[in-house]
């Protein structure tokens, strides 16, 4: 069964999923932003901390 026979008999049990960002200390839906703050949240890098060898 291919991909898109799999979503079609299942596109009744499907929902809409969420998404949140932190956006200046407080948690928003994405769809909530305008189409420039949508830009610009699609160009966001994720943050990746790495160890450092401090003594």
């Amino acid at each position: 069964m291919s991909r898109n026979e799999i979503l079609k008999k299942l596109k009744a049990s499907r929902t809409r999923c969420v998404v949140y960002t932190r956006v200046m200390g407080y948690h928003r839906p994405i769809e909530s932003f305008n189409i420039g703050k949508r830009g610009e949240h699609r160009e966001r890098r994720p943050f990746t901390e790495y160890e450092t060898d401090r003594a």
